[in-house]
């Protein structure tokens, strides 16, 4: 009877463990491309980003929709959001802009939390990709 019990309980932690966890990007303003981004720190444009509570925007041929915005959350976390307003049209006041911990988007003047990618009253949160560290130096972002 222990053997059965054990055996329940190990599926369902089986079951219920995700490795490849990701936020829902479903969002009618921002269609949903594939792409890779490596970037090295090591390199002067990317540098900042060995600092806790830093961010850089990624301007680089089929990263996202309107570029990407790494920011590092401390304790070896990077988060990736797409730089497209998340709540507006594709436009060309669409592109945020990083403003300290925050994201803003000149076309509404919302301001999200690069910790969350969620801003107060919005609808839709920033579109977040993935993010996976390769080497002490190297990240590769990824949808």
């Amino acid at each position: 009877m222990k053997r059965i019990f054990y055996f329940l309980i190990l599926f369902t932690v089986f079951l219920s463990c995700d490795r490849d966890t990701q936020t829902n990007n479903n969002n009618p303003y921002l269609p949903n491309y594939s792409f890779e981004v490596i970037l090295n720190m090591s390199f002067p444009q990317y540098s900042v980003l060995a600092y806790p509570s830093s961010a850089v925007y990624v301007n680089s041929a089929g990263a996202g929709i309107r570029g990407l915005i790494v920011f590092n959350a401390g304790s070896g976390n990077f988060l990736a959001y797409d730089a497209a307003c998340p709540n507006q049209a594709l436009a060309d006041c669409s592109t945020m802009t990083i403003n300290g911990i925050n994201a803003k988007c000149p076309c509404d003047d919302a301001e999200y939390s690069l910790f969350t990618g969620l801003a107060a009253g919005k609808q839709y949160p920033m579109k977040a990709y993935r993010v996976q560290m390769i080497d002490a130096t190297t990240i590769k972002v990824y949808n």
